[in-house]
């Protein structure tokens, strides 16, 4: 049986190093069940946060649907995903919150496929997608080797999983299984992709990851608070 392989696909799902004790900006990027949030600091690396546990001056008070109540120095506050504690102003009531954002067309000199993704307010890029034809919410995540599926979308999308190659991971939640798999489509807006490897996260994934078996296969370009992924075949 295969260990440990894949290691950046859960990046966001890894301790990372301590932060400086000063908050800037703490933003809520989604949840784990009712168990863990899973926070950024000053648009960093997303971190998972279990109830109870108090990381960089932040306790993980409760955790619901799409919420969290997190308290700092002695104050508890309740976040929605997508929203901010302090620090950097929230995005302008115009703009998409994270997981409903669209995919805008662009136009491409070549006549290429491209796409337009807008950040959140604290940098990170969502967008809705279609894996085999269903619809689904991605973070862009250039960090992760394939894309990464959280289990229950795998299941409702259809994809029977456990036929993949099976691994064993270690995340912040204990020891879960993988596999890896191919999706037959992948489409983010204009972009349509076939045959691109995945790895399915069977528990502690709250949303799927757009790594790179996908990014590869297109240039992507940063403009200020926005990302453009062109087809490159």
């Amino acid at each position: 049986m295969a260990t440990g392989f894949m290691p950046h696909i859960i990046a966001f799902l890894l301790l990372v190093a301590w932060l400086p004790a000063a908050l800037a900006d703490v933003a809520l990027i989604g949840v784990i069940g009712d168990k863990a949030a899973v926070l950024a600091v000053d648009g960093g690396d997303p971190k998972t946060v279990k109830v109870g546990q108090k990381w960089n001056g932040i306790t993980v008070v409760e955790v619901r649907k799409d919420q969290a109540t997190v308290e700092v120095d002695g104050k508890k506050r309740v976040l929605v995903r997508g929203q901010h504690l302090r620090g950097m102003p929230p995005p302008p009531a115009s703009a998409a919150a994270p997981g409903q954002a669209k995919s805008a067309a662009a136009t491409d000199p070549s006549g290429r496929q491209s796409v337009v993704l807008p950040a959140d307010g604290s940098g990170h890029f969502y967008t809705l997608g279609q894996i085999n034809g269903v619809t689904a919410q991605f973070l862009v995540d250039t960090g992760a080797t394939l894309i990464a599926l959280p289990g229950g979308l795998a299941g409702r999308i259809g994809i029977d999983y456990r036929k993949g190659v099976r691994g064993m991971t270690n995340t912040a939640n204990g020891t879960v299984a993988v596999y890896q798999i191919k999706l037959d489509t992948v489409k983010i807006g204009d972009i349509e992709l076939n045959n691109v490897d995945a790895l399915v996260i069977e528990e502690g994934l709250s949303i799927a990851l757009l790594g790179m078996s996908f990014l590869n296969r297109v240039e992507m370009r940063r403009d200020g608070d926005s990302m453009t992924l062109t087809r490159r075949f």
